[in-house]
């Protein structure tokens, strides 16, 4: 429950904090049970780690879209962040998804972005927040590195879509 709440405010927050005129369909609330969330942590799930946003976005007739100085240094900053932050504890991957998670906050927050090239951020970034999540609550070391390549595949694709 701590999690959907979570998630629902930063939707909120990202939805609010980008000049985004195109409607968005509403945030669901998922109930979930405390065995659901025992059950998730103990159980690495494919979902949290799919690239499904790979079939969603789209270049800018055939080229990438151009993104706010703002958003790339934001991207620049997780990259560094992915690169120098050493993942040897639990702790480590706790510290490396706060990190992500303030270069993800300064993205959102500097966002000026419109149109097209906005929705396709969109498409990038909403799946990276669920995936911060999840390493967030990470438990073990195994599931935990997992979801740290899998991020950094998702951060490093950045670049084949926006300049």
């Amino acid at each position: 429950m701590k999690k959907t709440f979570l998630t629902i405010a930063i939707m909120t927050s990202l939805l609010s904090s980008c000049n985004h005129s195109n409607k968005e369909e509403p945030v669901k609330e998922q109930e979930t049970t405390e065995q659901d969330s025992t059950e998730k942590n103990s159980h690495e799930t494919t979902t949290d780690l799919e690239s499904n946003w790979k079939n969603d976005i789209e270049l800018d007739a055939g080229k990438k879209w151009i993104a706010n100085m703002e958003t790339n240094k934001g991207v620049q900053k997780m990259k560094d962040v992915l690169k120098s932050q050493p993942t040897v504890t639990i702790d480590d991957y706790h510290k490396l998804a706060s990190e992500l998670t303030t270069a993800k906050n300064y993205i959102i927050k500097e966002c000026t972005m419109k149109g097209a090239s906005h929705d396709n951020l969109h498409v990038w970034l909403l799946p990276l927040l669920d995936k911060l999540d999840v390493l967030t609550e990470v438990t073990t070391l195994e599931t935990a590195s997992k979801i740290k390549q899998n991020i950094s595949e998702h951060i490093f694709a950045y670049e084949l879509y926006f300049q």
